[in-house]
């Protein structure tokens, strides 16, 4: 099932306030360790629990709590602004975005606490978690499926999923930054992360000081019609990298062939396999179709780590040898489907994004090797799925004079450049670094943490000396089973 793919103002007087002030606020934290998901990392933080209402309308009614973590600033007699990390998806939780990442943001903690909420329905914050066949395990009756379990999700958790929106979440944000007693604030927003902090920057534009956007969705946009113009972009991008680069030309010299030969089989044709579970090692069986074939290519597209694994796995499979491809697609769909909570996902794609589906054409994105089918999904679970709270002024031009730094991969399947250059064209201070051979995020890319510290200091986008960027090479294409060349 592809849902997964869908997986403000001049600045006025800084008012800094030092990295202790958070205990200044109403929020009491204590000391908390934040862990990896898979258990590889954590870090010390201070945590505590804001009780907020469910509907906001409705202040005396159902409460819930968000989890919040402060990760102190290492200098403690800094008085930089605060970081407020958004985190993607939509359905990822901050405190799980940042241990991941937590290297890239090191020269930004030095100076700045760094802030974790995990938006409601995320992480620890009341998360909506339903749970839908996974992308490698679709059936002929996929739709009666999703149905199935939308249904299933909606009578665990009921009409209140509708108050998990976009809207109410900046609603937590403000409520949060008040609570810790902090004045002007960064935001740091990934993928629907941006949204997030278009959103918040739209209405409370006063309390932010510099904005930076990896991987940039712009207001106007609903997300969703063009991701599979996106995904065959940026694997055209990776197709064509891979013929201008003469180790994997020499490897593969007829891959694009290859590939549509194996887009040809796996259009109607199916083949039953069984391969070790990429995470048991026991036997796994399988059935490789259309589905698994999109699923492998739209994940492995995510990242130019990943895609130059593409190469050799498009050949393998196109000589029969399916296995490597589709124990990378059990793995990735895993490790997302671990990581989102798809009822929060819902909540905010239902309410905010596939009410605005207009003039969509089908015959166009069928074409495409991802198709239809992720957009059919959608219209299933937003049959059922409760509408929420939505800002008349969501989908509006966003106009402001933030300081502004927007990250960009020449090669994103699902945030492409650009989508950045629309959302630029409202922001008078601003700075589009765009990464050529690139996917999807690019905090953790080259010199990019050292930039995004060097801007969070000087809020000077066009005095931003990126130069660094120019001696960054993309991950070198896999030549064979056993890595890159020489």
């Amino acid at each position: 099932m592809r849902r997964l793919a869908w997986t403000a103002l001049l600045i006025g007087a800084f008012c800094p306030l030092r990295p202790a002030a958070a205990a200044n606020g109403t929020l009491a934290l204590h000391d908390c360790r934040l862990e990896h998901p898979l258990k590889v990392v954590s870090v010390a933080a201070r945590c505590g629990v804001l009780q907020v209402a469910e509907n906001p309308a409705l202040p005396a009614g159902r409460t819930i709590g968000l989890h919040v973590a402060v990760v102190p600033a290492l200098n403690r007699r800094s008085h930089a602004a605060p970081l407020f990390l958004l985190a993607g998806g939509p359905g990822q939780a901050a405190s799980d975005l940042y241990v991941s990442y937590a290297g890239a943001f090191a020269r930004v903690n030095r100076n700045r606490d760094i802030v974790l909420l995990d938006q409601r329905g995320t992480g620890e914050s009341e998360p909506l978690f339903c749970d839908y066949p996974e992308d490698w395990r679709e059936t002929r009756d996929e739709l009666p499926a999703i149905r199935q379990s939308t249904l299933a999700c909606l009578a665990r958790y009921g009409e209140r999923v509708r108050y998990y929106t976009s809207s109410v979440a900046a609603l937590d944000l403000e409520r949060v930054r008040e609570a810790l007693g902090y004045g002007q604030i960064d935001l740091y927003g990934a993928s629907y992360g941006t949204r997030m902090a278009e959103l918040y920057l739209r209405h409370h534009a006063a309390a932010v000081q510099a904005v930076v956007l990896d991987g940039v969705t712009y207001p106007e946009q609903a997300i969703g019609p063009d991701t599979p113009l996106d995904g065959e972009r940026a694997l055209d991008l990776i197709l064509a990298r891979c013929r201008g680069t003469p180790d994997c030309a020499a490897a593969y010299p007829d891959l694009r062939s290859e590939f549509g030969a194996l887009r040809a089989k796996f259009g109607p044709g199916t083949a039953s396999m069984t391969l070790p579970d990429p995470s048991t090692g026991e036997p796994l069986e399988l059935e490789f179709n259309r589905g698994v074939l999109a699923a492998a290519l739209r994940l492995l597209s995510y990242s130019a780590t990943q895609a130059s694994l593409l190469p050799t796995l498009i050949h393998e499979a196109a000589s029969g040898r399916l296995a490597p491809l589709a124990a990378q697609t059990v793995m990735m769909a895993r490790q997302i489907r671990g990581q989102l909570a798809s009822g929060m996902q819902n909540s905010v794609v239902c309410s905010e994004d596939v009410p605005f589906f207009v003039g969509v054409d089908r015959q166009q994105l069928d074409a495409t090797y991802q198709g239809t089918e992720q957009l059919d999904a959608l219209a299933e679970v937003c049959k059922l799925w409760p509408k929420g709270p939505v800002d008349a002024d969501l989908h509006a031009p966003l106009h402001s004079d933030v300081p502004s730094l927007l990250l960009s991969g020449e090669a994103d399947p699902v945030t492409p450049p650009a989508n950045a250059q629309r959302l630029a064209q409202g922001l008078s201070h601003h700075r589009l670094l765009v990464l050529p051979g690139e996917g999807h995020g690019q905090l953790a890319t080259g010199c990019m943490p050292r930039l995004v510290a060097a801007f969070l200091d000087a809020r000077d986008p066009q005095g931003l000396d990126a130069a660094c960027l120019e001696e960054h090479r993309s991950a070198p294409f896999f030549v064979g089973t056993t890595g890159p060349a020489p």
